[in-house]
């Protein structure tokens, strides 16, 4: 297993990383223990050592927690990392009552990597910080009970770059991966953190399995033509760890040959693994995969910010991966980039008000508005704002 430098705590971090969203479920949708802790206990064994989970994965603490006791001594090998729900914090008591329900889960008296979970702009960081997130995070640090403060981030490039400058953060988590370079926090967001000294751990590199198992046939054949013996998802990771900015990669294994390809591709793949034409392969199974999509948006934010705070990329992205990859892909990428269901932190095309400024600095000329109403329409048909209603008086 290669390693990478956490150059803020001298950590050495496996390039791979287990993401345990993903754990095997059984026919009544809990997790399978036994095959959890046969995955945790062989990545273990391959030299991974960065394990991530969060509050919201369904069951994915408690799971790690049982492995964690079945197997003692196996927590003081691993960084474990999980993730601190920022719509479940409505007071200061909050923040004790899930970080204790974590330990308790997980079943350790300490979190090695904790993150602010699915930031999507400063304003969601400063709403935290008004109920007094600062003085928690310092004494949760003081006692040794957090030791990496961070925050995964699912919103404009715009609003992670003021993100970046509002907290000392330790480390930040990123989607990023060669289909959608420029979505989200991008490769611009991701050389601007690095250079503030900060360690990037990538998430959905796989684009959730859709490029290991989801490519049109062009973006195979252009794959498999630079290098036959070489698995879709190999290509994908090589991309990511190519690149010396990039960490480490998380990837959601859930199966012993998914654990074995990524733990091959890892050791054969230090920074500027690839050649030219290598990096020519992927880039032209990039836009095979992306001439997929409905909307022939690049990502380049030229059209942000919005005036009222619409998340015209990430909106466009998620409409794209609905018709490219699959409705369920499309449905997540579009609520954890608009925060829809959140009305005070919205980013959805439900704040529009066809004022035409983004049409005016688009290169690529699109008809900004009238797509993001075909958006609104698949994501936010007229029922979705009525059950929020509802939903919202019952409380």
């Amino acid at each position: 297993m290669l390693y990478r430098e956490d150059p803020k705590s001298g950590n050495q971090l496996s390039i791979l990383g287990l993401g345990c969203m993903r754990f095997v479920r059984g026919i009544t949708g809990q997790i399978d223990i036994d095959r959890a802790e046969a995955l945790c206990k062989a990545a273990v064994e391959a030299g991974v050592n960065y394990f991530d989970t969060a509050y919201v994965y369904g069951g994915s603490e408690q799971a790690l927690g049982q492995v964690f006791a079945r197997n003692p001594g196996l927590r003081t090998k691993i960084y474990l990392a999980t993730k601190l729900p920022v719509h479940n914090c409505k007071a200061y008591e909050d923040f004790d009552k899930i970080f204790g329900q974590q330990l308790e889960r997980l079943r350790t008296d300490n979190v090695d990597y904790y993150l602010i979970h699915n930031l999507t702009s400063l304003a969601d960081w400063e709403g935290l910080v008004a109920l007094g997130i600062e003085g928690w995070i310092q004494e949760k640090k003081a006692a040794g009970q957090i030791k990496q403060l961070g925050f995964s981030f699912h919103g404009t490039q715009v609003e992670f770059f003021k993100l970046l400058e509002a907290w000392p953060w330790e480390f930040v988590q990123i989607q990023y991966n060669y289909s959608n370079e420029n979505y989200q926090a991008g490769r611009l967001g991701l050389q601007k953190a690095h250079e503030m000294g900060l360690p990037v751990i990538i998430m959905e590199p796989l684009l959730g399995g859709k490029l290991a198992n989801g490519l049109p046939k062009k973006a195979e054949q252009l794959l498999a033509g630079a290098a036959p013996d070489r698995s879709p998802a190999s290509w994908a990771m090589r991309w990511i760890w190519d690149q010396p900015e990039c960490t480490l990669a998380l990837s959601g294994m859930n199966a012993p040959e998914q654990l074995e390809d990524n733990v091959k591709t890892a050791n054969e793949s230090p920074a500027g693994c690839l050649d030219e034409r290598e990096r020519q392969a992927l880039q032209s199974a990039g836009d095979a995969f992306r001439e997929t999509f409905k909307i022939p948006c690049t990502g380049c934010n030229y059209c942000m910010p919005c005036p009222k705070g619409v998340n015209i990329p990430g909106c466009f992205a998620a409409y794209n991966a609905s018709r490219a990859v699959g409705l369920f892909t499309g449905f997540q990428q579009y609520f954890s980039s608009t925060d829809a269901v959140h009305p005070a932190t919205c980013h959805s095309p439900y704040q529009c008000v066809q004022c035409g400024q983004c049409e005016k600095k688009c290169p690529q000329n699109i008809a900004i508005m009238a797509r993001l109403r075909d958006v609104r329409k698949k994501f936010e048909p007229r029922i979705f704002h009525t059950v929020l209603k509802l939903a919202a008086k019952r409380k």
